[in-house]
């Protein structure tokens, strides 16, 4: 299993928009057989970033949502959607190995 951590920086004047481009990828994430975690927004402290992590059994599993969610038309509205109100200024991706008991 990998988990793909994404950091945000946000516009926290932008907040509401940012949570509702998180909730259009989490159906996303998972109709292409990812395990969404979920998104979390500043609550206190810095207010201008947020995270999100999902997981995918595999990297090629992941690697094969990237490729289809470039032309997939709901995901292509979600990349409009971030682009079209610029809810987020950048974002960092990095991947982990979950470890359960």
């Amino acid at each position: 299993m990998i988990t793909c951590y994404l950091r945000y920086i946000i516009d926290p004047y932008k907040l509401t928009e940012f949570e509702h481009y998180g909730k259009i990828w989490i159906p996303l994430v998972e109709r292409f057989g990812g395990r969404h975690h979920g998104y979390f927004l500043p609550s206190e402290g810095v207010s201008n970033v947020a995270l999100a992590m999902f997981s995918f059994p595999s990297l090629a599993e992941y690697e094969q949502y990237r490729t289809k969610s470039m032309s997939d038309p709901d995901c292509q509205a979600a990349f409009r959607y971030a682009e079209e109100t610029r809810c987020f200024l950048s974002y960092e991706r990095s991947f982990f190995r979950p470890v359960f008991e």
